[in-house]
C-alpha cells in the first residue's frame, strides 16, 4: 500500500499543514507495520519467529508466510482498514479543524 497523497486524498487528510503530512504518512507506515507484525506473531512459535527473522529478502517473506501463517493477507487487509477507520474517525483533529 501506497501512503502518500492520494492516500491523504482517501482519508480526507488533504487539509492537514504541509509540515505535518510526511510525518504523519511516516507514523501510519510504522503504526502499521507494528501491528501487522504483532497479529501474526501471535500465531507462531518461537521457533518460527526466530526463523522468520532470518529472511531478509520480501519475496521469501512472503512465500514463508503463506506457509506458516496463510491467513496473513487476511490479518494485513483488516489491520488496513482498521487504521483507515480509526484516521476517519479523528479527521477533524488530524487537520486541525475542531470536532464537532
Amino acid at each position: 500500500m501506497q501512503f502518500d497523497d492520494k492516500f491523504l486524498q482517501e482519508m480526507g487528510l488533504s487539509a492537514m499543514p504541509e509540515d505535518q503530512k510526511q510525518k504523519f504518512l511516516d507514523y501510519v507506515q510504522e503504526e502499521l507495520e507494528v501491528r501487522i507484525g504483532e497479529r501474526i506473531s501471535k500465531g507462531l512459535t518461537e521457533a518460527q519467529l526466530s526463523e522468520f527473522d532470518t529472511i531478509t529478502d520480501p519475496a521469501e517473506a512472503a512465500k514463508w508466510l503463506e506457509k506458516n501463517r496463510p491467513d496473513y493477507r487476511e490479518i494485513v487487509n483488516r489491520t488496513i482498514e482498521e487504521m483507515k477507520d480509526e484516521i476517519r474517525a479523528n479527521r477533524a483533529r488530524l487537520v486541525g479543524a475542531p470536532q464537532s
